[in-house]
């Protein structure tokens, strides 16, 4: 077909980087037959200020989208989105589709001690592949990524049905999250690519909608199978849902210039594998010191060496990135970037923070106030409708007003004030579930709403004049910290708690230390071993635990704090139309 040119059309060579929808309303992204990207709709100034300067200064910088015109290749959103929600769906619902099966699990394998593996391994690929996709997909091809990460979830997925024993059944966890971490990123680079950056908050909103249904879903799922056609079936019964999005894909992305032309040797030689075991490496060590702590005791050298190794790891790590590195998944110029940097430590600590607490308030709910896990999870339902609006409505307030900043700032704000009816109710003046409701939901409103506006924050920090490919670089970087953050957040806060309640055990018991430890122990194991106390001893259990949750809530309280000093930091960008 030949071209259709216009006077304003320009002829640039496209990359898979390169917008495929136009912003203007209803407009449709084309290829022309000899390579550059055209649009059928013209997109008109912004009428914005190209003036730069910080925040702090009033002022800030616009972006401006670029015009594109012209015919051949549609790409239809309608269709390609619910594939890309397949992917989203899975990832959601594996994370929590097997915590209620974790104990059927260790029992029919005889591996009830070793468990904690079962996640382990998997986050370990997750966290450390996350970073690479954003570098693959400028090797290899969006499509191609996608298509093996599906492949690879699925593959992995069915892997754990099929375990015979428990080192199996890690292995194949540990290739389900290389494939996890894939459909993670790419779907976020993929959206990107697809709307314009005004609008992209929407669409991070949509896509927080199908993250949250995935998630609720899983636990009560999970069980359901456990219970009837057995756990295997949690992990099975994924290949086929995998399948059919990787069949969704297959027909229905194509992405001008997908087809690389340079021989498979070359890209792999692009790929950046020292850093990539190093990483490797410093996540492996940082989740096994973390486990020891947990099981065995943070004064054990089985604890305190992976820990004191973790820091000099990831510092080789950087070194790599920075200095050695040809082809670099984490360069320099990117993670070390004043205002990108700011952003990283906002979701971080957002989600050492949020993960966190969202972790240890449902088990206060059982163990101190004696709810069932069932309605403990019927306690949390509010707070997730929360984060949804927050996660929509920070999307639509920025697509009318094209700023973020005073956005992000505010839902950290939020977050920080959270804490005040949390530890108010949970024992500090009350034992209330509803004040502990409100308090979750006021901490899930500015949660949703900041990790909608820090993914646009790192989209438009993104320094101006870099290549385009360093876009997606940063969208996949920003869920290493998400993932380190989520990880440290849950383990110095359940390692407060746990040292609190043993120690506030031992003090109502006249200093029995081994009494305290045992029925701390037992508690961990179980919250059902409350119920099973005498009822003098189970009300001094219920009472530890109420203080040792409110006690967690220090060290929740200095992220929240770090979060809202990272936030201030960031720089804005006025987002262009």
């Amino acid at each position: 077909m030949a071209p259709i040119t216009e006077t304003r059309a320009e002829n640039t060579v496209p990359s898979e980087t390169s917008p495929l929808i136009s912003p203007a309303a209803g407009s449709v992204a084309h290829v022309k037959s000899n390579g550059s990207t055209t649009s059928s709709t013209e997109v008109g100034d912004t009428g914005s200020s190209n003036t730069d300067d910080d925040v702090e200064n009033g002022e800030c910088e616009s972006i401006k989208d670029a015009d594109e015109d012209g015919p051949t290749i549609q790409v239809n959103k309608v269709a390609l989105l619910p594939a890309l929600a397949i992917g989203v769906f899975l990832i959601a619902l594996d994370q929590t589709l097997i915590t209620a099966t974790y104990g059927k699990i260790g029992s029919d394998l005889q591996a009830l001690q070793s468990t904690s593996w079962i996640g382990t391994s998997y986050f370990l690929t997750l966290t450390t592949f996350q970073p690479l996709y954003g570098k693959l997909t400028a090797i290899f091809g969006r499509r191609q990524c996608l298509l093996f990460a599906y492949a690879v979830f699925g593959l992995g997925s069915l892997g754990c049905g099929l375990a015979r024993n428990i080192t199996q059944l890690c292995i194949s966890r540990a290739v389900t999250g290389i494939g996890g971490g894939g459909m993670n990123a790419i779907v976020s680079i993929l959206v990107t690519d697809l709307v314009s950056l005004r609008d992209r908050g929407v669409w991070q909103g949509y896509i927080n909608t199908v993250y949250t249904v995935g998630m609720a879903a899983g636990a009560p799922l999970g069980g359901l199978m456990a219970d009837s056609i057995g756990w295997r079936w949690s992990f099975a019964g994924q290949f086929p849902i995998a399948a059919a999005g990787w069949i969704s894909v297959f027909f229905v992305l194509r992405l001008p210039g997908d087809t690389k032309s340079d021989h498979w040797i070359e890209k792999v030689r692009r790929i950046d594998f020292a850093g990539a075991f190093t990483l490797m490496c410093a996540v492996f060590v940082l989740l096994l010191g973390l486990d020891n702590g947990s099981n065995l005791g943070w004064a054990r050298h089985a604890t305190i060496i992976p820990l004191a190794l973790t820091p000099l790891l990831f510092g080789v790590f950087i070194l790599i990135e920075v200095r050695f590195a040809a082809h670099p998944f984490a360069p320099g110029h990117l993670i070390l970037h004043r205002p990108l940097l700011a952003a990283y430590g906002g979701n971080f600590f957002c989600l050492a923070f949020q993960v966190g607490v969202l972790f240890f308030i449902p088990l206060y709910l059982q163990a101190a106030v004696g709810l069932s896990a069932t309605s403990a999870g019927v306690a949390l339902l509010p707070n997730t409708i929360f984060g949804l609006c927050g996660s929509l409505g920070g999307g639509l307030i920025m697509r009318r007003t094209g700023r973020y900043y005073w956005l992000t700032v505010g839902g950290f704000v939020l977050q920080l004030l959270s804490i005040v009816p949390l530890v108010a109710f949970a024992g500090g003046l009350a034992n209330s579930v509803v004040g502990v409701v409100i308090g979750l939901c006021v901490l899930t409103l500015g949660a949703g709403t900041t990790i909608t506006t820090l993914l646009i924050a790192i989209i438009a920090s993104v320094p101006r004049g870099e290549p385009s490919s360093d876009t997606p670089i940063a969208i996949a970087c920003s869920y290493l910290f998400r993932s380190l953050g989520a990880t440290i957040g849950i383990s110095v806060t359940t390692a407060t708690l746990q040292q609190a309640l043993r120690s506030g055990l031992e003090h109502e018991l006249g200093g029995d230390r081994d009494r305290a430890r045992a029925i701390e122990e037992a508690v961990r194991r179980s919250l059902d071993s409350v119920r099973e106390l005498e009822p003098h001893l189970a009300n001094i259990v219920r009472r530890c635990y109420a203080a040792a949750t409110r006690a967690a809530f220090i060290p929740a309280s200095v992220f929240a704090v770090l979060a809202l000093v990272a936030a201030v930091c960031i720089k804005e960008r006025k987002l262009g139309r």
